[in-house]
C-alpha cells in the first residue's frame, strides 16, 4: 500500500527559461480541493493579482490533469485548462480529452504552471525530469496538425502527446482553442489566445513513470463495478454508436434547435445534420477514444467527393453540427466538416465562430453591412462558401474577420446600430448551442456559470427527464419526478446546484463530464471509492460533492473581486427579451423577473448574499475557505 502522494506541480517560467518543481502535502488542502480543476483554483486565488491582463506575462495558464487521469479507470482521460479569459476577462476553466493529460500525469506531475513570455516563439519538452524549452521558429505559422507531425519527427516519438495552437492562437484569435491530440479542444474562452501571447506553440510531455494506487484492490472492484454500470447505461450505446450528434433530430424536433442565430428552433432536412447520416452518408470511418474511454463518442470522419474531397477530421459534434449548420441554416454535411476540420487545425473554437458568423449573417439581413464590407462574400442565409472563407479569414485576422476574432461583444459594441441585440453572447461568451428558453434550468446554469452563457460547468441534461436515469436522478434531488420536465422553473437552483457540483468533482478528478452528468452511470458515492481508494485519503460522498462548491465558491470570489456581482448573471439579450415563437410552449422567454425568483432561490441555496450574489465571510469559513477572506476583502467587501 502507498502512503498518501503530494500534489507535485512544475512550473515553467518562459521569461527566465527557468523550471523548478514544488509539491503540496497537505492533506486537508488536497481533501478539500481534491485535484485537477480544484487544486489549480486554489493556487491562482493564493497567488494571482486577478486585475492581471490576460496576456500579461504574469498571467499563468495551467494545465491540470484529474487525479484519475492516466489510470484505467473508464472515461477517465481529462483535463482542466485554467487561465484568465481574453474573451470574458474572468477567471476561466476549458477542460479537454485526448492522451495528453495521460502523459503529463506519467511523467509525475499533476499540475503545469506556466508563467512568463518568451522572446521568441517556443515549445515546452516534458520527458519524465527533463524539461527543456526549445526553439519553435519553425512551428510557428503552422496549423497543428503539422506542428504534432513536425514535434514527434523531431523526437522519433510517435507517442509524445501535445497541447499546442493553430494559427488563430497566434494571432490572438479572443477564442483561439488549444487542440490537444490534434483533434480534442480546450475550446473555449481563448486559452490558444493566451499561448500564443507567450509565444508559445506546444506543450509536448510523454512520460514514462506509470502512476501508484494506494489500494490497488479496493480501485481494482471499484473500477470493475463501475464498468457493470456502464454496460446497463441506457445513454452508453447511443453516444458510442452516434457521438454527441445522437440528440440534433430530437432537439429539432421539440422546436430547441437553434437556427439562424436563435431566430428559430428548427430547421428542415435536419437528416443531414444528425449522426446516423454521418454513416449512412459515407463519411464516418472510425470512432476515436480519449484516454482510457471505452465509449468512444468521437467521430473521424472523411469526404471523398465533390468539392471538399480530401477533408478528414475529428467530429462534427453537436455543438458544431449546430453552430456551422443549422444555426448559419446550413445542412451541406460536407461543408460542415470542412468548416470543422479548418477550426481543429487553425485552432478555433467552433461554438464562438459559428456565432459570430451568423451575427454577421443577421447583420446582412437587417441592413447594417453589405457584402462589400466582407470582400464580395455573399452573408447571405445558407451560403457554405462564405462560412468557411470566413473562418479563415478570422484565424488570420484578415478583413472583416479581424472584427470577428475580437469575440460578439466587442464586435458588436464596434459595429452599432443595435447589433448587441442578435449578438448571442454575455458576459463575453457566445452562448453554446442550448434553446435555454426551452430549458430553465439550464437558462438559470448559463445565467450564473463564472465562465458565461455555455454548458461545460453545469450540464443539467437531467432536467428534461430523457431516460430512466434522469428521472430517478431528479426525484433524488428535488424529490419528485414532476420535476423532470425542462418548462418550470420549479427547483431548478436545486437542479442547478447538484450539476455543478458534481461538474466540479469530475473535473478535479478527471472523469469525463458524460457519466456523471449526462448519462448517470457515475454518481457522487462512486467518485468518492475511487478519490479514496486511489489516493488513500477517506472522503465520503458529501465530502466529493462540497469538493465542487468550493470551486464553484472560488470561481464565484474570483470575479466578484473584478466588480462581477448578481448585476451580471445575464443571458443574450435576444433570450431575454423575445419570444421563441416555434417553442413546444408558450411564451417561451429568458426574461428577467423568471431569471431573479430562480437566483434568489439558487443564492439562497449556496448561502450567499442575495443582493449582490457573493458568498459571504460565514460561508466561506464554513466550506473551510476562510484562508482567502482577507485577500478578497482586499478588493471587495464581504458580507
Amino acid at each position: 500500500m502507498l502512503t498518501q502522494k503530494p500534489v507535485e506541480i512544475l512550473t515553467v517560467d518562459l521569461s527566465s527559461g527557468q523550471a523548478s518543481r514544488s509539491q503540496i502535502r497537505d492533506k486537508e488542502i488536497i481533501k478539500r480541493y481534491i485535484g485537477g480543476r480544484g487544486i489549480a483554483l486554489h493556487y491562482l486565488l493564493s497567488n494571482l493579482n486577478p486585475q492581471v491582463d490576460p496576456y500579461a506575462p504574469e498571467a499563468p495558464i495551467i494545465f491540470a490533469p484529474g487525479v484519475l487521469t492516466g489510470t484505467f479507470v473508464p472515461s477517465s482521460g481529462r483535463t482542466s485548462v485554467l487561465f484568465k479569459s481574453p474573451a470574458t476577462q474572468r477567471i476561466f476553466k476549458t477542460n479537454v480529452g485526448g492522451h495528453f493529460g495521460a502523459q503529463l500525469k506519467f511523467a509525475g506531475y499533476d499540475l503545469l504552471v506556466v508563467m512568463g513570455k518568451a522572446e521568441k516563439p517556443v515549445y515546452i519538452y516534458i520527458e519524465d525530469d527533463k524539461v527543456e524549452i526549445r526553439d519553435a521558429a519553425g512551428l510557428w505559422g503552422k496549423d497543428v496538425r503539422e506542428t504534432n507531425r513536425l514535434v514527434r519527427e523531431e523526437n522519433d516519438d510517435p507517442e509524445v502527446q501535445m497541447a499546442c495552437i493553430g494559427p488563430a492562437g497566434e494571432n490572438k484569435v479572443a477564442y483561439a482553442s488549444i487542440q490537444v491530440s490534434i483533434y480534442n479542444a480546450a475550446g473555449r474562452g481563448g486559452g490558444g489566445a493566451v499561448m500564443g501571447a507567450k509565444n508559445l506553440k506546444a506543450v509536448a510531455a510523454r512520460g514514462t513513470k506509470g502512476i501508484g494506487v494506494a489500494h490497488p484492490e479496493k480501485f481494482a472492484q471499484t473500477v470493475s463495478r463501475l464498468w457493470d454500470k456502464m454496460n446497463s447505461a441506457s445513454g452508453v450505446k447511443p453516444l458510442s454508436d452516434y457521438g454527441t450528434s445522437i440528440g440534433v433530430e430530437s432537439t429539432n424536433a421539440v422546436g430547441a434547435f437553434p437556427v439562424k442565430n436563435f431566430q428559430q428552433g428548427s430547421i428542415d432536412n435536419i437528416r443531414y445534420l444528425t449522426g446516423p447520416y454521418l454513416v449512412e452518408g459515407g463519411f464516418l470511418k472510425r470512432k476515436l477514444s480519449c484516454y482510457s474511454c471505452p465509449v468512444a463518442c468521437h467521430r473521424f470522419v472523411t469526404v471523398d467527393e465533390g468539392q471538399h474531397r480530401g477533408t478528414y477530421t475529428g467530429g462534427p459534434e453537436y455543438e458544431t453540427l449546430s453552430a456551422l449548420g443549422g444555426g448559419c441554416f446550413i445542412t451541406d454535411t460536407a461543408a460542415i466538416i470542412k468548416g470543422n476540420e479548418l477550426c481543429n487545425i487553425l485552432g478555433l473554437d467552433t461554438i464562438s465562430v459559428g456565432n459570430s458568423i451568423q451575427w454577421l449573417m443577421e447583420c446582412k439581413q437587417r441592413g447594417v453591412v453589405s457584402d462589400q464590407d466582407a470582400a464580395g462574400l455573399d452573408l447571405s442565409w445558407g451560403n457554405t462558401e462564405t462560412m468557411i472563407e470566413l473562418i479563415k479569414m478570422i484565424a488570420k485576422r484578415e478583413g472583416i474577420g479581424d472584427l470577428l476574432a475580437k469575440g460578439l461583444k466587442v464586435a458588436s459594441e464596434e459595429m452599432g446600430k443595435d447589433s448587441y441585440k442578435w449578438a448571442i453572447q454575455a458576459r463575453g461568451l457566445e452562448q453554446s448551442r442550448v434553446e435555454t428558453r426551452s430549458a430553465y434550468g439550464y437558462a438559470l446554469a448559463f445565467a450564473v456559470s463564472s465562465r458565461g452563457p455555455d454548458h461545460l460547468n453545469t450540464e443539467c441534461l437531467a432536467e428534461f427527464g430523457g431516460s430512466p436515469e434522469a428521472r430517478e436522478l431528479i426525484k433524488r434531488i428535488t424529490g419528485s419526478e414532476e420535476y423532470a420536465y425542462p418548462h418550470t422553473t420549479g427547483k431548478r437552483p436545486e437542479i442547478v446546484r447538484w450539476h455543478e457540483d458534481i461538474y466540479g468533482a469530475s473535473d478535479a478528478l478527471g472523469v469525463c463530464a458524460f457519466p456523471t452528468t449526462a448519462q448517470f452511470w457515475v454518481d457522487e458515492w462512486d467518485l468518492a471509492d475511487l478519490f479514496q481508494s486511489f489516493t488513500g485519503i477517506e472522503v465520503t460522498a458529501g465530502d466529493i460533492m462540497e469538493a465542487g462548491r468550493r470551486m464553484v465558491t472560488l470561481e464565484r470570489c474570483f470575479n466578484g473581486m473584478l466588480g462581477y456581482t448578481r448585476k451580471d448573471d445575464v443571458l443574450p439579450y435576444r433570450l431575454m427579451t423575445e419570444i421563441q415563437h416555434d417553442a413546444m410552449h408558450k411564451d417561451a422567454v429568458n426574461s428577467e423577473q423568471m431569471l431573479d425568483t430562480m437566483k434568489d432561490e439558487y443564492f439562497a441555496l449556496h448561502e450567499w448574499d442575495i443582493e449582490t450574489g457573493l458568498p459571504t465571510e460565514d460561508t466561506l469559513a464554513k466550506l473551510g475557505m476562510g484562508e482567502f477572506v482577507d485577500k478578497i476583502n482586499g478588493y471587495i467587501e464581504l458580507k
